[in-house]
C-alpha cells in the first residue's frame, strides 16, 4: 500500500546506519521510552469500548476562515494560524512555515477506516499562499498525510524538511529528491534567512507495525530576532532544557497537549509536562497543539486545554487557545476565553 511509504534503502540507509540515534537495527530515544508497558492492552481495550469519557465535541467546532489579510506579512513580525492537530503555519520575519500537514479526512493509510476528522479544515490545500518551507516531525500518520504531501508537492515549491530516513515516503510519493531535506538531531540547516535545527524528541516511529525505522524529532526554527519552537509528538524528558539553553529563550513554543496516558507515559506529554516544557525551553508566548481534531486517547475531548490553561495559570505562563484557523499575533494574542468548554 503507497500510503505505508518506503523501506530505507541505498545511500540513505548508510546514513541512518551511521546515526549516533541507531543502533544498527533502529533509532532509539537517548532517555529510554516504552511505547506500552507490558500488561497494559486488555486494559486500553476496556477504556476504549466502556470508558465513560466523552471523547468527541458535543457540537460544531468553531472554525474561523482565514482571510486575504491573512497573509499579509511584517519583515520582523511573528504570528501563527493553527489548522487542527498539529497542522500549524508559522508566519516568521517575513517567511511562511507549515508544519506538520494533514488535510485528510483521516489519519490514516485507508480512507475508510482509522481516526476521522472531527472538524474541517478551515481552508483548502489550493488556498495557501505560498510557502518557504514544510517541516515534518515524524512519519505517523496524524503527522504525515501522503495525499497532503501530494498535492503540496505540486501546489508549492517549498521544500519538505524531515527527520532522517522519512525522505524515503516522500520519494515513493513522488517528491523530488532535491526537495528533500533530511537532518538527524543537532543538525541544521538555512533556507531563506531562516535557520532550521533538528532536535530530540522521546517518541518513536512507524507507518506499519515495523518500529522505528526512521527518526522522530522537535525542531526550533530561527530568525535574526525572533525564533520559534514545535515539539512534534514527545514524551518529557531531561533534553528540553538542554534545548532551551543552546537555541532559546523563544518567542513562540508549540507544544504537544493531547493523546496523553497513564498507560503510554513515555512517548506523549501531558498538560501538566507540556507547561514544564515550555518553561525549560524558555518559552514566551505557549500555543497548545495536537488536541481537538483526531480521537487518538481515551481522555476527553477537552480535557487536555482546561488541564493546561489551569496549569498555566499556576506558572505565569501566557497560553493561547484560538479556533482553528484562527490567526494569533505572537506580540499581541488575545485572551483565553473558554470557547471549548460548551462542547466539552
Amino acid at each position: 500500500m503507497r500510503a505505508m511509504g518506503a523501506r530505507i534503502s541505498g545511500d540513505r540507509a548508510a546514513r541512518v546506519a551511521a546515526s549516533p540515534n541507531f543502533d544498527g537495527k533502529v533509532f532509539v530515544n537517548r532517555t529510554p521510552a516504552s511505547v506500552l508497558p507490558p500488561g497494559s492492552g486488555p486494559k486500553i481495550f476496556r477504556e476504549m469500548f466502556f470508558g465513560k469519557e466523552r471523547r468527541k465535541p458535543s457540537g460544531a467546532v468553531p472554525i474561523v476562515r482565514p482571510s486575504s489579510t491573512d497573509w499579509e506579512l511584517t519583515p520582523g513580525g511573528l504570528s501563527v494560524i493553527w489548522l487542527g492537530h498539529a497542522t500549524s503555519l508559522v508566519e516568521i520575519e517575513g517567511h511562511r512555515v507549515l508544519l506538520d500537514p494533514v488535510w485528510s479526512l483521516r489519519c490514516s493509510p485507508t480512507s475508510f477506516a482509522g481516526p476521522k476528522r472531527l472538524h474541517p479544515m478551515p481552508l483548502a490545500l489550493a488556498q495557501l499562499p505560498a510557502l518557504d518551507a514544510i517541516v515534518i516531525s515524524h512519519d505517523h500518520y496524524d503527522h504525515l498525510d501522503m495525499a497532503t504531501v501530494r498535492e503540496l508537492t505540486l501546489t508549492q515549491m517549498a521544500p519538505f524538511l524531515v527527520p532522517l530516513g522519512v525522505g524515503a515516503h516522500l520519494e515513493r510519493w513522488k517528491v523530488p529528491a532535491d526537495r528533500i531535506i533530511e537532518l538527524d538531531w543537532n543538525e541544521e540547516i538555512t533556507i531563506g534567512g531562516l535557520q532550521f535545527v533538528a532536535t530530540e524528541a522521546r517518541h518513536f516511529s512507524g507507518r506499519s507495525l515495523r518500529r522505528n525505522d526512521t527518526l522522530w524529532g522537535s525542531w526550533v526554527i530561527a530568525g535574526k530576532q525572533r525564533r520559534v519552537f514545535y515539539t512534534g509528538d514527545t514524551g518529557y524528558f531531561p533534553g528540553f532544557a538542554e534545548i532551551g539553553s543552546q537555541h532559546g529563550p523563544f518567542d513562540l513554543t508549540l507544544i504537544q497537549i493531547g493523546a496523553y496516558s497513564p498507560y503510554w507515559p513515555d512517548i506523549h506529554m501531558t498538560p501538566e509536562e507540556a507547561v514544564a516544557t515550555h518553561l525549560d525551553v524558555r518559552g514566551g508566548l505557549l500555543l497548545p497543539v495536537h488536541w481537538a481534531t483526531f480521537n487518538l486517547a481515551l481522555h476527553s475531548w477537552g480535557e487536555p486545554v482546561d488541564r493546561i490553561w489551569r496549569e498555566t495559570k499556576q506558572h505565569d505562563v501566557t497560553l493561547t487557545v484560538p479556533k482553528p484557523g484562527e490567526r494569533v499575533k505572537v506580540d499581541d494574542p488575545s485572551e483565553v476565553d473558554g470557547w471549548w468548554q460548551a462542547l466539552a
